[in-house]
């Protein structure tokens, strides 16, 4: 027999070495591979599925208390930029604006008469000065006659009879001038305090004209309000009135949502924000397509916080039972207008993010030049343009715009004529 000692070791398996080998060989190229695709690929990408479709979300709320008489549209329905949505009960409003139009209307022709009045004091005072002149005269003519007789008294010629009817007719001539004078200056009076009203000023820029015309405005925008208007064009979703329902002022009533201006807001973990910059190209899934559809984008902006800062319960973490979570900030993705008609979007869907982060020149935040206005609407500049129209229909009704300012004082033409035609009836 053959001792332990001289026995030999069993051969290994080859085959199970090969295969071992070539497991590792597989591994090691796969890792390497993988390697050199991370540093070649998805080293330049950062993806998340935190990421949901957000939009404008415009509510339709009246300006003004009432009761909904009508209702022009529901949910899911496509409505334009100015049509109207939901009708208020007008009565209230329309009388209110037919007292503004009467008001306005009545204070236009005490306005004119205003300036009228200007006219007819330029008139008195002439009468007065014409007066004056005349008592002048009066005055003048009695002084004479009392000179002349006067010496003529001591030799008899003339008897003292005659002499103090003369002196009684000179104190009456003296009295009638006072009085005139006194007349001249009420007059002038008079037309300081009327031209204190309308000096400086029209009838349509009158300062109660302008008053009254505020309220002719106001009433017809109260009116024009009573028909609630679509902000912009979109679809109608969230409509909770009622015919019937007293709605008051700020009430939301339904919502317009414009789908063709939505975007994408990506919650990237705050480990994944340092090479992300504004305009870097991004990539994007819907749940609703699948892979299929690809939508395009650019990084439109970076939150100034995370969300949890904005939460309306933020974390407390000074407390001794914190925990550390790993916080995401929301950025804001702008996609393709033109993908979007293609493939619609709603409000709220789940999407897939992946961002090309190979050019990190960019900026990480937007510069402080003052954007232009982002978003706007012109539905309720034509109300305005209607109660200015409005207005000046009611004033040049009754006749503000022919009304003139007052003429200037009387001349010494004037006054000349006057005297002379005082003269001529003494």
């Amino acid at each position: 027999m053959t001792s332990p000692e001289t026995r030999t070791a069993p051969q290994g398996n080859p085959a199970r070495k090969k295969a071992l080998t070539a497991v590792s060989a597989a591994v090691l190229v796969a890792g390497a591979a993988y390697g050199i695709y991370w540093a070649l690929v998805l080293n330049h990408f950062e993806s998340t599925d935190n990421a949901y479709v957000q939009g404008n979300v415009v509510q339709i709320t009246p300006q003004t208390t009432g009761t909904v008489v009508a209702i022009n549209a529901d949910d899911t329905d496509h409505v334009k930029a100015g049509q109207w949505l939901v009708r208020l009960d007008p009565a209230d409003a329309q009388n209110a604006l037919d007292q503004a139009q009467a008001q306005l209307a009545q204070t236009v022709r005490e306005v004119r008469t205003l300036f009228a009045n200007n006219r007819t004091q330029q008139a008195q005072i002439a009468l007065r000065e014409a007066d004056l002149a005349r008592a002048q005269s009066e005055v003048a003519r009695a002084q004479d006659d009392v000179s002349r007789r006067q010496p003529l008294v001591s030799s008899g010629a003339v008897g003292q009879e005659e002499f103090n009817h003369s002196k009684a007719q000179l104190t009456a001539a003296q009295s009638s001038l006072q009085a005139a004078r006194s007349g001249v200056l009420a007059a002038r009076e008079q037309l300081a305090s009327n031209q204190s009203l309308t000096a400086g000023t029209s009838v349509d820029q009158h300062p109660n004209v302008l008053r009254a015309s505020a309220r002719v405005r106001e009433a017809y925008l109260a009116l024009k309000r009573a028909d609630l208007l679509a902000p912009v064009d979109g679809y109608v979703a969230r409509r909770n009135v009622q015919l019937g329902q007293r709605v008051q002022a700020g009430a939301p009533l339904l919502s317009v949502i414009a789908l063709d201006q939505v975007w994408v807001e990506a919650n990237f973990k705050e480990s994944q924000l340092q090479n992300l910059r504004l305009g870097q190209p991004v990539e994007l899934f819907a749940d609703v397509y699948g892979k299929n559809v690809i939508y395009h984008g650019t990084i439109d902006g970076l939150g100034a916080g995370t969300g949890a800062a904005f939460a309306l319960l933020p974390a407390q973490n000074a407390t001794g039972n914190w925990i550390k979570v790993v916080q995401r900030v929301p950025v804001r993705v702008q996609l393709d207008p033109a993908e979007l008609v293609k493939h619609p979007l709603r409000l709220g869907l789940s999407m897939d993010a992946r961002v090309d982060v190979s050019k990190t020149d960019g900026r990480m935040l937007a510069d402080a030049e003052q954007p232009a206005v982002a978003v706007q609407t012109s539905v309720f500049e034509q109300d305005s343009r209607e109660a200015d129209a409005k207005v000046q229909q009611i004033i040049a009704a009754n006749g503000g715009p022919q009304a003139r300012p007052a003429p200037p004082a009387v001349d010494d033409t004037v006054l000349t004529s006057a005297r002379t035609l005082a003269a001529l009836n003494h």
